[in-house]
């Protein structure tokens, strides 16, 4: 449900654990309030921005049984970010494993073999072990970030489309929660945009 980051960060914007939000929403919400009447009533009653009531709404209604957007039985909560480049897959292929692009997505790490089994830690902290390699198409690995207890799924793929474009396509599963896939929506949309600029620089 709610991992440990969320906890930390909802109790320093707050000013109230996520514990004690439990306590106070299970004696002040009817079960069958939407997800606009809970937000409202964060905002109205206890005062909270916009966007933590948002957040402290969408966890506590999973305590209510209801089931957030991006989470599926096998594979946990779940993010899938996609974009497509005016470049050959080989190109996208060769710079997201180039030390540049690795810095994007892993950070700076002293040896990334393409083969099963590779294990990696970047000087950042992240690590993770690759488990299918089909060069040019598809990269599969666990990927952790420092501060998780555990590691996600992470599946990057390079896609030609018909028209001689390429689509860098990220899949990662098993996150901590679905404020956590939020966080790493914005890591991925930072990446590729990232190599937006990159490719548009080079023309």
């Amino acid at each position: 449900m709610a991992g440990a980051i969320f906890k930390q960060e909802v109790q320093a914007a707050t000013g109230t654990a996520w514990e004690q939000w439990i306590a106070t929403l299970g004696r002040t919400v009817d079960p069958i309030w939407s997800h606009e009447q809970i937000k409202n009533h964060l905002r109205e009653r206890h005062g909270v921005t916009e966007a933590w009531s948002e957040w402290i709404a969408v966890m506590y209604e999973q305590l209510m049984g209801r089931v957030p957007v991006g989470t599926s039985k096998d594979a946990g909560v779940q993010i899938g970010v996609r974009r497509t480049f005016d470049v050959t897959k080989e190109q996208a292929w060769d710079f997201l494993l180039s030390p540049e692009g690795l810095s994007l997505w892993i950070g700076e790490v002293p040896s990334f073999q393409l083969q099963a089994g590779h294990e990696f830690t970047s000087k950042e902290g992240v690590t993770g072990k690759i488990t299918v390699v089909v060069p040019y198409h598809k990269l599969r690995m666990t990927w952790q970030r420092p501060e998780w207890n555990t590691p996600s799924r992470l599946q990057l793929y390079c896609l030609s489309t018909k028209t001689g474009k390429t689509t860098i396509a990220i899949h990662q599963e098993m996150l901590e929660d679905v404020y956590m896939r939020e966080i790493m929506r914005r890591h991925w949309d930072s990446m590729l945009n990232a190599y937006k600029t990159y490719t548009e620089a080079a023309r």
